[in-house]
């Protein structure tokens, strides 16, 4: 369905979340939802993958090895990279991981493709992955109370989707880029509770998933949303009281103002129109050291 019109009806639902899966479910198109929804209910292909990570980058090549690193030994088997015109070290980063096959990589041209990627990723990986992580480069996934995500995965299985909080870490004060890992230099994050950790990203189900409604958001085909407490959603993230007790996204929004402004340079992924200055200023926080 037209983008324009799936946004009117869409528009039209006063409940938040409800609206928010239907404009997944109409850009996605209704018809083509229920044939796959009936696909994939009589196919019992096993899955090659339990975890694998969706995710589009572009110029950033020198965060990719950590982020990777990172993820594997948190348990991720899969990495499915979406290359947005990279102009940096990104293939030589990634050649590695491509020829071990821990990384499939794919180069994605054009202007805010990051919803189409989505959209490829499931099409291409519904049926080799239990689950796919959405989300981008700036961001770790942290499990606090267990030793990797699949072990937190395990006790979320009746849910289509796993929505998992933001902890957003500031630039400490850095203003150049210094040597080490993103992890390593920036310790200091924000309060827990503030208004930009309520925002969630998705771990979904690709069986249960036709796409992602946006970055944050996974248009389901059946099943509920769970939280990272184990309890079903009913409240959209912006509503609810965010949590990182359990598992969370470290989220690396700024690091020093120096990658800041090369962050800024590269453009969005979704829109084609940069940050503001004052992006810089509303992520900077660092209220609390680790």
């Amino acid at each position: 369905m037209n983008k324009v019109l799936a946004e009117i009806i869409a528009g039209m639902i006063p409940h938040k979340m409800t609206r928010n899966r239907w404009r997944g479910l109409l850009r996605y198109g209704v018809f083509r939802a229920l044939r796959l929804k009936h696909r994939l209910k009589h196919d019992h292909t096993p899955p090659k993958y339990y975890l694998t990570v969706c995710a589009i980058a572009k110029n950033e090549g020198p965060y990719f090895k950590e982020w990777i690193e990172w993820h594997r030994r948190q348990g991720v088997e899969k990495f499915y990279i979406y290359d947005n015109e990279s102009t940096d070290c990104t293939r030589e980063v990634l050649e590695p991981y491509i020829g071990s096959g821990l990384v499939e990589y794919r180069y994605w041209p054009g202007r805010k493709m990051q919803l189409a990627a989505y959209d490829d990723c499931f099409e291409r990986h519904r049926l080799e992955a239990r689950w796919i992580a959405v989300i981008d480069l700036d961001e770790f996934i942290v499990p606090v109370k267990d030793r990797t995500i699949p072990e937190f995965l395990h006790r979320m299985e009746n849910f289509s989707v796993v929505e998992i909080n933001w902890l957003v870490y500031g630039s400490g004060g850095a203003k150049k880029r210094e040597p080490g890992g993103v992890m390593e230099r920036f310790r200091r994050h924000s309060l827990p509770e503030h208004r930009l950790n309520t925002h969630v990203k998705s771990i979904a189900d690709p069986r249960r998933v036709c796409t992602m409604i946006g970055c944050h958001e996974a248009a389901r085909l059946s099943g509920r949303a769970g939280d990272s407490h184990g309890m079903p959603v009913r409240k959209h993230f912006g509503d609810r009281k965010p949590q990182q007790d359990v598992i969370r996204i470290n989220h690396y929004a700024v690091k020093s103002y120096e990658e800041f402004l090369g962050k800024r340079a590269r453009g969005r992924a979704r829109i084609n129109k940069l940050r503001d200055f004052g992006y810089f200023e509303r992520y900077d926080l660092n209220d609390i050291e680790d």
